[in-house]
């Protein structure tokens, strides 16, 4: 099961409230703010993994996608600016 990051009522970014140790089932309780990247969307967490992955080459991502350069840069770029705005 994937973690859910979107409100299915108000589509508000949710919070993380508690998490469980698998291995001796000690709970931790509180109210925490999801980390950047994880407020990102499925989608935008999978450029950004790729990216990684690709050694951080937008020209191979751009071939592994069969797109062109400047498509994938504009990519990244849209992907920068979401970015920015979920740290203000």
């Amino acid at each position: 099961m994937k973690l859910p990051i979107i409100c299915p009522s108000c589509d508000h970014t949710l919070n993380v409230s508690q998490m469980k140790c698998p291995s001796c089932a000690t709970q931790v309780n509180g109210d925490y703010e999801l980390p950047t990247l994880l407020k990102l969307s499925r989608d935008d967490q999978d450029f950004i993994l790729n990216f990684f992955l690709s050694s951080g080459s937008i020209k191979e991502m751009a071939k592994q996608a069969e797109l062109s350069y400047p498509t994938m840069r504009n990519k990244m770029d849209d992907l920068i600016e979401k970015v920015k705005q979920l740290q203000n």
